[in-house]
């Protein structure tokens, strides 16, 4: 199920009594869970209601005794779980055991929804294949054909009441690409260029919008896959020149290696000329190398959030020479 189908069922006031949120698009898991809270809760009694579980602490015992517990002055209460696929070993296996025996005992009633939010979740097992109707799967990946990315622009646009022009919507794709808090970063930004009740034409984005779906960043790959930091570092200073903010350079820095991957593993779907190049690049890592350089590009994303030890402008040159190593 994908988040906008899940946003109709919930509208029309259905509610499962399990939900896994996963995908690598954070924008789109935020949204999910977004609208299941506020179709749980509808802001009665959260603090009651809402009952947040962290991976790497919650044993199989307080699992069962969060989803066994009654709402408080409410129709439902909301159990959170995240990251479950962090934990390792025989805990983990035990977490995961404990998860599915969950959704199983959840599904006869409808007091109790529990979510589960994981980037990553391996279809073929167990607890992931329990959540099964009644249950539901919501997948939040960053859509890569040209009319799921133009569809999101349009939904986005028409969330920020934001008039555009369909000749500008193709245009943010191609120039954006599928980083999907860029797109509704730029949206914003043209709202207030053009100003209140004013259509965001094709010219508006030709002339605001900086490119950063293609050849910048393979210019910096290009530079990283060197092993040269200097080279590297400086190929970023121009592609900052050229106008693009680190947050978008890294959402492409995320979508590329993300390709790569794909591309070691032969299930790249692209066109030919960028299969033949991602296929030259990729051969420069090993599987393992590419999987440590997703790893930090996700680290680099919660520092320039905010959330690390390094000031914002240094998040991406450090990611940068990192990822030179």
């Amino acid at each position: 199920m994908k988040v906008d189908e899940l946003e109709k069922e919930l509208k029309k006031g259905v509610l499962r009594p399990a939900y896994l949120v996963t995908g690598e698009e954070t924008l789109l898991r935020d949204e999910a869970f977004s609208a299941i809270r506020r179709s749980v809760l509808d802001g009665s009694a959260d603090d009651f209601n809402l009952d947040k579980l962290a991976a790497d602490q919650v044993t199989p015992g307080r699992l069962q005794d969060a989803i066994r517990g009654l709402p408080v002055m409410s129709q439902h209460r909301l159990v959170v779980l995240a990251d479950p696929d962090r934990r390792r070993g025989a805990s983990g296996t035990d977490l995961q055991e404990a998860i599915a025996e969950a959704v199983s005992e959840l599904a006869e009633q409808r007091e109790t929804i529990f979510v589960v939010l994981a980037a990553k979740a391996d279809r073929r097992t167990r607890w992931v294949k329990a959540f099964s109707d009644p249950a539901a799967r919501i997948e939040c990946d960053a859509p890569t054909q040209a009319r799921s990315l133009e569809a999101f622009v349009r939904r986005e646009a028409k969330r920020q009441r934001v008039s555009i022009e369909d000749s500008a919507v193709s245009l943010l794709c191609e120039r954006i690409g599928p980083q999907l808090m860029v797109l509704r970063q730029e949206i914003a930004k043209l709202a207030l260029w053009v100003g209140e009740g004013e259509a965001v034409t094709n010219q508006h984005a030709a002339d605001s919008v900086v490119s950063i779906a293609d050849q910048p960043v393979w210019d910096l790959t290009d530079a990283i896959a060197t092993g040269d930091p200097g080279r590297a570092v400086a190929v970023l200073a121009r592609v900052r020149a050229a106008g693009s903010v680190d947050l978008a350079t890294l959402g492409a820095l995320a979508s590329h290696f993300r390709k790569l991957a794909q591309a070691k593993a032969g299930t790249l779907s692209a066109a030919p000329f960028v299969v033949r190049r991602a296929e030259e690049q990729a051969r420069r890592y090993s599987a393992y190398g590419l999987r440590r350089c997703l790893e930090r590009i996700h680290h680099a994303d919660t520092g320039l959030k905010g959330k690390g030890s390094l000031p914002g402008p240094m998040v991406l040159e450090d990611l940068v020479i990192d990822l030179t190593r």
